[in-house]
């Protein structure tokens, strides 16, 4: 009896600690954006991990006020969005953050309160005075032989961090936003001194010009963080990326297999043969190039990117990051078991989604996107109309309320055959989670098959000839041809914020 009371006290002083572990990695967030459209919505995304997928999407109410909290998965620089703006911050686990501006700047200019204020004005400051030297960066400094511009160089860079420096000593910031910003810094003047490789033989008429040792040797000296560098700063990624080019072009070339293998699995297979990068930098390089050239839900094969994922990648967080925008991106895999969720109907009643022994295809949608009424449903009637004797449908909402879908599903969709229903907790929700729904996949369409799995991607446009052809499939029927501009307006792959370096959004 004492043994089973001393483990059942073990168990809920370790429960009692994970539980303190989940709390403290949550940033809560709230604020007000005067003049703005409840439509609107603010995201904030993980801007250094390879994945970039929404960690929160809070809406707006029609006072400008917004309030949410997420998990955040590391210190770090997150993406806030707003209105098709875009702005990065720093935030910590455990963080209050109290946010303000004004609808037509916001968020590119905001005000900041709470834990995150002596962080953020660290590196508002250091970028206001970056942008006041960055007119000594140009294209006369390239001209210039090679000694000159190394001198050059480094006095505008020493200047750059005495500046940093004395910016926190005045303010005070976490030494981490410090190490972040100096590590920026040195990728910034990295791809300077790429670029003066690249180009000074050409621009001084030189074309057998090689940089020296000395040069390299200050280039080496930039990347003593590289690990470091490599996690936190996607556009130290993207410069390695492009410092490898030239060799990684040669190695793709002589590949038997060139035109059919994915960038992905070639650029795989070059990073093995490289002593030179740690794992660490080939886990990152890899996943970023999957991001940037495979994911797209049309013409890459899913199976064969999670194959390159799971042989080559060996950190647990990046695979784990990178396979979460596989999963976005793709949707749920064909042939699989649809997840069982519950949902509710418009009457309150508890449900889940219904077969009846016919195919179902589901629609997910919000009222704050403003092109479903006006694009989706005048083309979705007409697909239901023809397919309504073999096909069920079911529009499931993801708004923010129970009261928000009602009013919506009776505007939107009175009179559209089909089950209306409600995920409760909105983009937060069991349905959101397990069938991999973000904001930017609203609208989306897939069918689950009459034996209650998963019958097709993810379609976010309803004149798509592979959705014809699979609704054409499920139902045995032959849809006349759609009219190809009858498209879905949505923003599938447009929210990255590294958005030249990982097509997720």
């Amino acid at each position: 009896m004492h043994k089973l009371i001393f483990k059942m006290k073990k168990y809920l002083f370790l429960l009692l600690i994970s539980l303190l572990v989940i709390s403290c990695s949550k940033v809560k967030v709230e604020g007000n954006v005067k003049g703005g459209s409840p439509l609107e919505r603010i995201e904030f995304i993980e801007a250094s991990g390879v994945a970039t997928l929404p960690l929160i999407n809070i809406g707006v109410d029609e006072k400008g006020n917004f309030k949410g909290e997420f998990k955040a998965p590391k210190n770090g620089m997150y993406a806030m969005t707003y209105a098709g703006k875009m702005n990065f911050i720093y935030l910590k686990k455990g963080q209050d953050l109290k946010i303000s501006g004004e609808a037509s700047s916001f968020p590119e200019v905001y005000k900041i309160e709470g834990d995150a204020k002596k962080n953020n004005d660290f590196i508002t400051e250091t970028q206001k005075y970056l942008q006041t030297y960055s007119s000594k960066l140009n294209m006369q400094l390239l001209q210039k032989k090679e000694s000159d511009f190394l001198n050059e160089i480094k006095k505008i860079y020493s200047d750059l961090e005495k500046n940093m420096d004395q910016t926190a000593d005045k303010i005070s910031p976490d030494s981490d936003v410090v190490k972040l910003k100096k590590d920026e810094l040195a990728t910034n003047v990295l791809t300077f001194l790429a670029q003066y490789e690249a180009s000074h033989g050409q621009v001084s008429g030189d074309p057998s010009f090689k940089v020296s040792k000395t040069f390299t040797d200050y280039e080496n000296s930039l990347t003593k963080n590289n690990d470091r560098m490599v996690e936190d700063l996607p556009v130290y990624r993207n410069y390695l990326l492009n410092k490898i080019g030239q060799n990684f072009q040669s190695f793709a070339e002589k590949q038997k297999d060139k035109n059919t293998a994915s960038m992905s699995a070639i650029f795989a297979r070059y990073l093995s043969e490289n002593k030179e990068l740690s794992q660490k930098t080939k886990d990152y390089l890899l996943a970023f190039v999957i991001a940037k050239f495979d994911l797209n839900p049309y013409t890459s094969d899913v199976d064969k990117v999670k194959k390159v994922s799971e042989e080559y990648i060996k950190d647990s967080e990046v695979k784990k990051d990178i396979n979460s925008a596989i999963n976005a991106v793709f949707g749920l895999k064909k042939g699989e078991e649809a997840p069982k969720v519950n949902l509710v109907k418009l009457d309150g009643k508890s449900a889940n989604l219904e077969s009846n022994g016919k195919p179902t295809l589901v629609m997910t949608y919000a009222s704050w996107n403003p092109y479903i009424a006006q694009s989706t449903i005048p083309v979705l009637k007409e697909v239901v109309n023809f397919y309504k004797s073999k096909v069920n449908f079911a529009f499931v909402n993801v708004d923010d309320t129970k009261e928000q879908f009602t009013k919506t599903a009776n505007a939107m969709l009175k009179g559209v055959p089909g089950t209306n229903y409600y995920a409760e907790g909105g983009l937060s929700s069991d349905y959101a989670k397990k069938y991999f729904i973000y904001g930017f996949k609203i609208p989306g369409f897939f069918i689950i098959g009459k034996d209650g799995k998963v019958a097709s991607q993810t379609f976010y446009n309803l004149g798509d000839a592979k959705f014809v052809e699979e609704m054409n499939k499920i139902s045995g029927l032959q849809a006349p041809t759609v009219n190809p501009q009858a498209t879905l307006q949505n923003d599938l792959l447009q929210q990255n914020p590294n958005a030249d370096s990982a097509k997720t959004k």
